[in-house]
């Protein structure tokens, strides 16, 4: 049997669902903090556009995540019922299967190929679906790679507009009123960064579980190629000189068979012609019997 887990990525799904639960529990716990620190006293739209900015690629990275974990979902039930089939020996294994799947694909590949009297390279069909298989993870990629530089980009701009205030306080009479500015700064700087390190630790994690999910359903579409998939239509060198070896043990056996049986039918030839000579006996014996018997009647009837 192939190692092989079918439920992988419904239990990542699951894990996705608890830490979000855990996320929104813990903002509801500390909503008074969140929002002074979020939302009040804020000289400019810099901490909401970032913060949104930040939020927002989450989400949609999250969202993309989801429709994967979905999708490889799928693939492992059709995966886990081309094994069953191939367990109850059917003709077809991939029967009540559907036919836009990973192993379904794999299996018309292989049949098709093999159609063409040509070697099947396993190693192609392999970094074909591992390259395309890939580019599903292009945008969850690309947002776990720049999720944390937007909250340097945060920082950045939060801390220019601090030190603008800074400078408006070192150019006016009146300091103080701009020292809400430099305040203002380092809160956006703040909070833009504690955004993006949480989003960051969670997305990260979860990136990690996808590709795990993706490289064990490729493992087991693999390893189902090799064992049950190739076999049925590929001859290989090695493969071929095994059967020649079985066949040269059957022809062994067979003449051993062959040879048993001309023994017994030679003892039964000797048996044959013992039986036959003892009722050539037989027949003699009765022969002067019955000549016996004839004298007698003719002597005891005066018989001519």
């Amino acid at each position: 049997m192939i190692q092989f887990r079918a439920n992988y990525s419904r239990s990542v799904l699951l894990q996705l669902v608890v830490i979000l639960a855990g996320l929104i529990a813990i903002m509801l716990l500390n909503r008074d903090f969140l929002l002074d620190l979020y939302f009040k006293n804020q000289a400019t739209n810099t901490g909401y556009i970032v913060n949104s900015i930040i939020i927002g690629l989450f989400l949609l990275g999250l969202f993309r995540m989801v429709v994967i974990l979905l999708r490889y979902s799928h693939e492992e039930s059709a995966l886990a019922g081309f094994l069953r089939n191939v367990e109850r020996d059917e003709v077809r294994p991939v029967d009540n299967i559907h036919p836009k799947s990973i192993i379904h694909r794999r299996y018309a590949s292989v049949v098709e190929i093999s159609k063409q009297n040509v070697a099947v390279n396993h190693s192609a069909l392999a970094s074909t679906l591992l390259a395309s298989e890939s580019t599903r993870l292009s945008l969850p990629r690309f947002i776990s790679n720049i999720l944390i530089l937007t909250g340097v980009f945060g920082t950045i701009v939060s801390l220019s507009i601090a030190l603008l205030g800074a400078s408006n306080i070192i150019d006016s009479a009146d300091g103080i009123g701009n020292m809400s500015m430099v305040i203002h700064g380092m809160s956006t700087a703040l909070s833009t960064t504690t955004t993006a390190i949480v989003c960051y630790l969670i997305f990260g994690y979860l990136y990690l579980k996808l590709t795990d999910v993706q490289t064990q359903l490729l493992s087991g579409i693999e390893q189902a190629t090799s064992l049950y998939i190739l076999p049925r239509f590929t001859y290989q060198t090695d493969s071929m000189l095994h059967e020649v070896g079985k066949l040269v043990k059957a022809l062994h056996h067979a003449a051993d068979s062959m040879a048993q049986t001309q023994t017994d039918y030679a003892e039964i030839g000797s048996r044959l012609q013992a039986i036959t000579a003892n009722y050539s006996d037989s027949i003699q014996r009765l022969s002067q019997d019955i000549d016996e018997i004839k004298q007698l009647l003719k002597q005891g009837f005066r018989l001519p």
